[in-house]
């Protein structure tokens, strides 16, 4: 009994002290998790659960969740979705529920993640972060199968096997760009205890003459320390770095502050503090400075925020903060709003944990409504977002093309760059120039006009075509000029279209030497008057002599071979005056305009065009009376129609010039 309870007494002193020692470790673990050294922490984390027996479900269901936290923050969703796991096993926290969404939610198992955004309301059915996670998930699967016109693609030139992360251009010629970089070549040798790499350093890449972006190269100035630097942002002139930059001191763990640098001389000097907040427990991070240079836009966690880390901007006079303020309630939420970027005056990107998104930070666009004084707020949506974390986006100027970051389908949580790129629907116009008697007509010119600001010309091919790209949803003129031809005008819109598009418009110019047949001109039976129709064709007529003011015409009109000479040419006279009488009576000059009414004695000539619609007719035949009383009566009637005509011709190409 005695040799039973000595044993008894030994194994609970074991046990309280293999206890003991891992309360210490535990310790240790709780200590490098709130310094912020997740990696470390993570690590000290997974070797005491593996220590820890099953049946101690408690200390168990707490390593499991503390070292889940670790992961995530670390941006590894998937040893983060592991851990929630185990820890659910053990006991049940409604905290939980919630993170382990977040995971499932970036490692794109929606689904899943719905299920437990919904567990978690159960406890707090108010919770506007679980509603907008759940939001977030089936927007997700809705943008994966329909996504943006966007080209996403991994630049490989630029990253390397470490991190890498918000680009920012260096100069308005958008021909060098800096980023942050954990590679080898960076500063100091000690990997950090909060991320598991080196710090971060700037780097830049450079534009060769070919316009291919080279190789990195690092920056040897002092604005690189063996501290971490990174998040950028570059002001108009070229001048000034605003930059986040993590000192750490012998007391406490690092706090993320805003420093400057000055360029001069090619080189960036040492970065100095740039104080925006008097609070010096509040992190300020991810600088970006607007094109004027009026306002300094960042990240904080100081007071009077909504919740996380939001974002405030600081109006600056004399390189210094005025006053600071927060964007307010569009743009900030109980998540965390980050990586703000600037591209005018109205228009703000940024990424936020807390709007509905795909998983992680997802970009979004802010545009300012002047109107409201409010921001309206848009996801980019896939494929510029996905489940993984996307930030620290740079537009090159006005165009959709730039570039940004993202950790997606790294396992490590680890940041590279992509370049993307928005193609345009594209719209385009192409035609034939000819005459009237469809025959092409070469080197001709094509002038646009739209009311997108497009001004320019395009040169007709020596075949008779034209090609030439517009913009979808615009309006535009275009006149066709050739020697020898009158100018034509035509209007296009085009249509809003979110597809490629392809318009065909045919220009016919009048030749100077060439009678040219109005179609459509037509009178009531043996009288003079014109009919509405024929209205419709002179208007047309109207057009061509304003776009050709200097052009004087002959306008005459044509019978068939019935009836008298002197009946034919008097009729035909009248006619020919109807017509011009109303091409005055639109605004053409009478002096530009002669009557003339031929009857009977100028028969048509047959043309290729006229070939083409009748085949019993060969070209260059004379329609005269002694050729059509040779036909089948059928034939003989088309071939009167053909001779009864109203044309014009080109007298004189210098009225107003003398």
């Amino acid at each position: 009994m005695k040799s039973t309870i000595s044993t008894y007494t030994l194994l609970l002193f074991s046990l309280w002290l293999l206890n003991s020692c891992k309360q210490v470790k535990l310790s240790q673990a709780d200590k490098a998790f709130a310094q912020g050294e997740y990696f470390e922490a993570a690590g000290m984390y997974r070797k005491l659960y593996r220590n820890t027996k099953p049946f101690n479900r408690p200390l168990r269901a707490e390593l499991a969740y503390k070292m889940a936290e670790s992961y995530r923050i670390l941006n590894m969703p998937e040893r983060a979705t592991g851990g929630y796991a185990n820890g659910f096993r053990y006991a049940s926290d409604s905290l939980m529920y919630i993170q382990y969404a977040r995971c499932l939610q970036k490692t794109r198992n929606y689904k899943e993640a719905i299920v437990q955004y919904q567990n978690f309301l159960k406890y707090f059915p108010d919770n506007q972060f679980a509603q907008n996670g759940i939001e977030g998930c089936q927007l997700a699967l809705q943008w994966r199968e329909n996504p943006t016109r966007y080209t996403v693609k991994r630049m490989d030139i630029l990253n390397s096997t470490r991190a890498d992360f918000s680009p920012v251009y260096g100069s308005s010629d958008y021909l060098t760009l800096y980023f942050s970089s954990s590679r080898k070549e960076a500063k100091g040798e000690n990997v950090s205890k909060i991320t598991g790499q080196k710090n971060s350093d700037f780097f830049l890449a450079r534009k060769n003459e070919n316009g291919v972006w080279q190789k990195p190269e690092k920056i040897d100035s002092k604005i690189n320390t063996e501290y971490d630097e990174g998040a950028g942002s570059v002001t108009a002139s070229g001048d000034r770095m605003y930059y986040t930059s993590c000192v750490a001191d012998s007391v406490k763990s690092s706090t993320a502050m805003i420093y400057v640098s000055a360029r001069a001389d090619g080189s960036w000097g040492e970065g100095k503090r740039f104080m925006v907040t008097r609070d010096s427990s509040a992190m300020t991070a991810h600088p970006s400075i607007s094109p004027s240079g009026e306002y300094l836009y960042f990240v904080s966690d100081m007071p009077g925020g909504l919740g996380g880390k939001d974002i405030w901007r600081a109006r600056l006079r004399a390189n210094e903060a005025d006053y600071v303020e927060n964007l307010g309630p569009e743009i900030n939420t109980a998540g965390d709003e980050m990586f703000p970027y600037v591209r005018n005056d109205s228009t703000l990107y940024f990424s936020s944990d807390g709007h509905p998104g795909m998983g992680g930070l997802d970009i979004f666009k802010a545009t300012f409504n002047s109107r409201t004084t409010k921001w309206e707020v848009t996801n980019m949506k896939s494929p510029i977002n996905s489940n993984g974390d996307d930030f620290g986006i740079a537009f090159e100027g006005n165009k959709e093309i730039g570039f940004f970051s993202s950790n997606r389908n790294d396992a490590r949580g680890w940041d590279h760059i992509y370049w993307f790129e928005y193609p345009y629907a594209k719209v385009a116009l192409e035609g034939y120039i000819i005459d009237k008697d469809d025959e092409f007509i070469k080197n001709a010119t094509i002038s646009i006009v739209g009311n997108d600001g497009t001004n320019s010309k395009v040169q007709g091919k020596n075949n008779g075509t034209y090609r030439l790209e517009l913009i979808r949803g615009k309006d535009y003129v275009l006149m066709a000029k050739a020697e020898g031809y009158l100018n034509t005008k035509m209007e296009l819109k085009t249509a809003d279209l979110e597809k490629d598009t392809l318009y065909y418009v045919d220009f016919v110019l009048p030749a100077i030497n060439k009678p040219v047949i109005l179609e459509n001109v037509f009178y009531d039976f043996n009288k003079a008057t014109l009919s509405p129709d024929s209205k419709k064709e002179l208007d047309g007529l109207v057009n061509l002599l304003k776009l050709n003011p200097n052009v004087t015409i002959e306008l005459s009109a044509h019978t068939d071979r019935i009836g008298s000479d002197e009946y034919n040419k008097k009729l035909s006279l009248q006619r020919a005056e109807s017509a011009v009488s109303y091409l005055v009576s639109q605004g053409i000059a009478k002096d530009r305009l002669e009557a003339a009414g031929y009857g009977k004695s100028q028969p048509k000539e047959v043309t290729k065009n006229i070939v083409k619609l009748h085949p019993f007719l060969k070209e260059g035949e004379i329609l005269t009376e002694q050729f059509i009383i040779a036909l089948p009566k059928e034939q003989q009637a088309i071939c009167d129609q053909i001779n009864r005509r109203t044309q014009f011709k080109v007298v004189s190409v210098d009225y107003g010039l003398q």
